[in-house]
């Protein structure tokens, strides 16, 4: 197996694979290979199959990103990721080279993307921007609760079938007004 540029798309990854989206340069000299892959993380999901051709009822899917010495990842993935002829700015002001693999190898073994929900943070910008790094309910939802606590997502690439950790949300807490403590009953004023 060999890994093959623009052999996959975002538009045509399907559940069970997996697409290195692009290599893009990063601060020191180093890149980040972005992964992509579609996680089934929930059960069937009624308001996401009667919307399924709204563009903003569909899953995307998942990312994960490794930082690499780009002669490094060039050895480990045969593909030449040190020619900077090969990169260019996108969208989102970024100097990137697309790749496109669909199910890339390393050392003859698949690579996938694996997430892991905890409610510790994973990271000291997590406990910082909260806002952003906490699992909502949709883009700007309700913030997705365990036990009380807040969920956090690490995602990482693994050589090995994807473990993945998804926590059990909270109940959502149905016409119970916000002035009123669901744990007591108690009503503020």
């Amino acid at each position: 197996m060999e890994n093959t540029i623009n052999t996959g798309s975002l538009d045509t990854l399907k559940f069970g694979q997996t697409l290195l989206v692009h290599a893009r340069k990063v601060n020191g000299n180093k890149i980040q290979l972005e992964f992509a892959e579609h996680i089934n993380d929930q059960e069937v999901n009624l308001l996401q199959m009667f919307n399924s051709s709204d563009e903003r009822f569909q899953r995307r899917p998942r990312r994960a990103w490794q930082t690499a010495e780009p002669k490094d990842a060039s050895k480990l993935l045969g593909i030449d990721l040190t020619d900077d002829s090969k990169y260019s700015i996108n969208e989102m002001d970024q100097n990137v080279m697309p790749l496109n693999i669909l199910n890339p190898v390393l050392n003859g073994k698949r690579m996938r993307v694996q997430i892991t929900e905890q409610v510790t943070p994973t990271s000291d910008w997590d406990v910082a921007n909260i806002d952003r790094a906490a699992k909502r309910k949709g883009r700007d939802g309700d913030f997705v609760l365990h036990n009380g606590n807040h969920i956090f997502t690490k995602s990482e690439i693994v050589l090995t079938e994807a473990r993945h950790t998804f926590l059990e949300p909270d109940p959502e807490q149905v016409g119970v007004p916000a002035n009123v403590d669901t744990d007591t009953g108690e009503i503020f004023s």
